[in-house]
């Protein structure tokens, strides 16, 4: 049945690469793939001797003599343990994505549209990618990708180059979030199990994260789609009174979620909801005003629900559906044995490498999981440290290999081999720059 389940996985990732050739939704395949694998761990449930209990953080290695009622009762208490921690990713990518395009709905992003005068593509594609680099660390990698791809909707029309731009967004937005503790969900996992300081953290990752996303931007202001300047239009768009706060403050909620979680310490996702709460009545209640005189006003009709409206449920789903499907995987120790074989065979120098390479195929949060219990090393050790930065930017080397990445496929339907072609090996040149700094610094 093992090898049932890892063929599914197998399959189901080459659905989803291939899904413009075969004209099915990526989004079918991961949820099909995911169906699929937990039910293959149902059916085959007693032929399994070992099982991965996330709880614990460990093998169980005698599953094999627990009960049928035993086995099927740490079976859904695993699947209710993977669903909640996935759900909460959700949960915070929807609070996020309703900020966005609440903001977006005052026209917010307009400000940043006006400070970025030039129109010089290399000029832009520098100055969207610190935005986006500096930002990830203050509101983590996957609400900045959100942000500045909204911004650069704004800015550019030709579908073509706005791929390119996006792309470069994804590597600058996973290399930012690599060096700060609230900038990537595995950085945060770190630093709350208590693996790195937040201080040590920076000190050691600011600068080989910042050459993972300088070199590659460098080599791309040398490439033929950037040159020239992008076409201005005259806009006669009417601009909102309130776009300019509306932006601050959504900025501002959004940069509060980790506040909210260091004094409360509960999970970001609840700090999210306040945060999206909190925007969404200032919203209704601009929306009211502005309304108050018109015989239009009724319930339903604000800003909140027009933008959960937009909000790319797809990309929800099919993130759901990639990783479930992989905690399945995981649930069989599958990633925890071949972690462990891996480095008993070969140096720390050459494993955490490898270990991100594969984040660009295996989602990097069991895999940061997974290396939480293969090593044993103290408090702010450079294998934490490695292990954020590998984990953090290598999914940037395939476009599903990051959750930037999957939002952006979403959101511009970047194909998988458009971007294999185009920018896996300027991000594989930064990945591989930034590890040579960081192993020289050590």
């Amino acid at each position: 049945m093992e090898i049932f389940i890892v063929s599914i996985f197998v399959l189901g990732y080459i659905a989803i690469t291939i899904e413009h050739q075969i004209k099915i939704d990526k989004l079918i395949s991961a949820l099909l793939m995911m169906a699929l694998a937990w039910a293959g761990i149902a059916l085959g449930l007693n032929s399994f001797s070992q099982w991965f209990d996330p709880h614990a953080g460990g093998m169980i290695e005698t599953f094999a003599s627990l009960t049928q009622t035993e086995k099927t009762h740490l079976m859904e208490s695993t699947l209710l343990h993977h669903f909640g921690k996935t759900s909460e990713i959700l949960i915070f990518l929807i609070g996020a994505m309703a900020i966005v395009e609440i903001t977006d709905h005052f026209q917010g992003f307009y400000a940043i549209k006006k400070f970025v005068r030039t129109t010089n593509k290399v000029k832009l594609l520098w100055i969207i990618g610190l935005l986006c680099f500096l930002l990830s660390s203050i509101i983590d990698n996957l609400t900045a990708t959100i942000v500045l791809i909204t911004i650069v909707r704004k800015i550019i029309h030709e579908r073509q180059l706005r791929m390119y731009f996006a792309s470069f967004i994804i590597i600058a937005a996973n290399a930012g979030g690599a060096w700060s503790p609230i900038g990537d969900v595995t950085t945060t996992m770190l630093w709350m199990n208590l693996k790195v300081t937040s201080g040590e953290l920076i000190k050691q990752l600011f600068f080989p994260s910042l050459l993972c996303f300088v070199l590659p931007t460098l080599i791309a202001s040398f490439l033929p789609i950037f040159r020239g300047n992008i076409p201005t239009e005259i806009s006669d768009e009417k601009v909102s009174k309130s776009s300019g706060f509306m932006l601050v403050l959504g900025l501002f909620l959004i940069v509060f979620v980790p506040v909210f979680k260091t004094l409360t310490h509960l999970p970001p996702y609840i700090g999210m909801m306040l945060s999206m709460a909190i925007f969404c009545l200032v919203a209704e209640f601009l929306h009211n005003r502005s309304l108050r005189h018109s015989e239009s006003l009724e319930h339903g009709n604000g800003p909140t629900l027009h933008a959960l409206g937009k909000i790319e449920i797809p990309s929800i789903l099919f993130f759901l559906g990639i990783l479930m499907t992989v905690a399945a995987l995981e649930s069989l120790g599958l990633i925890f044995e071949f972690g462990k074989l891996v480095s008993s065979q070969i140096s720390n120098d050459v494993f955490v490498p490898l270990l991100g390479l594969s984040s660009a195929v295996i989602d990097n949060v069991p895999l940061v999981a997974a290396s939480m219990g293969m090593f044993q090393d103290t408090t702010d050790s450079s294998v934490w440290h490695f292990i954020a930065y590998a984990a953090g930017t290598g999914g940037s080397m395939l476009i599903i290999g990051s959750a930037a990445g999957v939002v952006a496929m979403g959101m511009e339907k970047i194909s998988f081999f458009w971007y294999l072609r185009n920018i896996s090996w300027l991000a594989a040149v930064g990945y591989v720059s930034g590890i040579a700094m960081f192993l020289m610094y050590n």
